[in-house]
């Protein structure tokens, strides 16, 4: 490997470098980190040698001085010289200590107990302290949106077409409910990322010759950096556990990405139902100075199409011949990438979303715009259900009369005779809805309160 040189940001191949760097990812992904999450897994090796009497405290104590001192930059210049990223570790720790101590550095472990246990350890912290507190303050802001806007009736929409009312909470806290199954489900995962201290076959083959309880040294290892032993390994742990937690990423990640799809859809110059605030000295195109693109909703999307079809690299990666070889090596190296373009659309869309505005005057027009052509549900079933023989289709006639007259559908109905002693026979309040259709919202604005009030208090917002 040739010795890194300095070079400007700028003339970084991929985004996630000089476009999506965040720092809070970095603390866990970046390589500095690697370098330390192996660096303490080390650490924790010599540690529970210690507890077994292997080793005495004081070898402990110079262990963890060496690993304070070591860069990434030297790993990678030993890397180049040696051709073995893991041993290059070692020799880094070995140079720093005595020669008492070099016997307990790397004892009994083989590359892929550092790795996979490195792994787990640093992207269930990036999970647990990054990603889903991202997430978490999305979960907020929606959860105020749908409590504050559940009364606020919008008509409801499927195959782009104008269906029945609902209210722009209750369009919200679907959301809602799907983000916060989401977060509970990554907390999960998370945890059930597994180390293992298991050896070159995971047969405990090295450990076995110093422990009666080489699992149980395994697990006073992995103790020290907060994970449990898989059930079994080969030289690597089983890679289902990260890809459920890669998996569950993405699907997270796909409900934002509809999220910012319906809003976008909302942001239509034709429909106008919510705003994304833009800045003063923001620009919206570089020709037509009049626009105003939702870009923030367009950007998560983008990402989202970046993410999704990288589960099947994870999903591959589950095929290791026999006990191990290395065509998930270079593979598993772009996992941090995911992790981080989900925190950047999560961070992007909890900005975005805490400052739309919902332009009621809109809401309202559209909601009244079809001449009131989404009465035509109830309309059908009222009739339906005071005996008339065939109500759809007596509906769906007096819809194509009303569009073809320019008529709203409430007096198309009430001018048909044969409808007169159907319409005689309904309620004051069934009349209501067909004068009044936004009347017809079911248990919407109940439905997105409680959905909010539900998530607020399991996820403590």
């Amino acid at each position: 490997m040739e010795k890194d040189i300095k070079r400007d940001i700028y003339d970084s191949l991929s985004p996630a470098d000089y476009r999506y760097w965040d720092a809070d990812v970095a603390a866990y992904l970046s390589e500095n980190a690697y370098t330390k999450y192996k660096l303490a897994v080390e650490l924790a090796l010599v540690k529970a040698l210690a507890k077994h009497k292997i080793c005495s405290p004081s070898i402990v104590k110079e262990v963890a001085r060496a690993c304070a001192q070591i860069t990434t930059a030297e790993v990678y210049e030993e890397e180049g010289r040696i051709k073995h990223d893991i041993r290059a570790l070692v020799n880094c720790i070995r140079r720093k200590v005595s020669d008492k101590a070099k016997p307990y550095v790397h004892m009994t472990a083989t590359s892929q107990d550092i790795i996979d246990t490195a792994n787990a350890a640093r992207f269930r912290d990036v999970t647990q302290k990054v990603l889903i507190p991202s997430l978490v303050e999305l979960e907020k802001t929606l959860v105020k949106i749908a409590m504050s806007e559940a009364e606020t009736v919008q008509v409801g929409r499927t195959h782009g077409q104008h269906a029945v009312p609902v209210t722009f909470g209750f369009t919200v806290s679907s959301y809602v409910s799907r983000l916060g199954q989401s977060i509970l489900a990554l907390h999960d995962l998370s945890e059930g990322l597994r180390g293992k201290f298991a050896g070159a076959v995971g047969a405990y083959n090295a450990s076995s010759l110093f422990f009666s309880d080489p699992e149980g040294f395994e697990t006073d290892v992995l103790s020290e950096v907060g994970l449990k032993a898989s059930e079994q390994s080969s030289q690597v742990t089983p890679n289902e556990p990260m890809v459920r937690l890669l998996a569950e990423i993405s699907i997270a990640c796909g409900i934002m990405a509809n999220l910012a799809d319906d809003m976008r859809h909302l942001q239509r110059t034709e429909l106008a139902e919510i705003g994304e605030e833009f800045e003063a000295a923001q620009v919206g195109s570089s020709t037509m100075p009049q626009k105003r693109n939702p870009i923030n909703f367009e950007n998560a999307k983008s990402l989202w199409k970046t993410i999704a079809p990288r589960i099947t690299v994870a999903f591959m990666d589950q095929i290791s011949e026999h006990q191990r070889d290395l065509t998930n090596s270079a593979s598993s190296r772009t996992y941090g990438e995911t992790v981080l373009y989900a925190v950047s659309i999560a961070k992007r869309l909890s900005r975005t979303m805490s400052k739309i505005k919902v332009d009621k005057k809109s809401v309202g027009a559209n909601l009244s715009r079809n001449l009131g052509l989404i009465a035509a549900e109830p309309l059908y079933i009222m009739l339906a259900a005071l005996g008339h023989p065939d109500a759809h289709e007596k509906v769906r006639e007096l819809t194509l009369s009303a569009q073809r007259t320019n008529t709203p559908l409430e007096a198309v109905a009430l001018s048909d005779k044969e409808l007169e002693p159907y319409i005689k026979k309904m309620s004051a309040e069934q009349k209501k809805v067909l004068a009044k259709p936004s009347r017809y919202t079911g248990v919407a604005a109940k439905k997105a309160s409680n959905v909010a009030r539900r998530w607020k208090k399991k996820l403590s917002l």
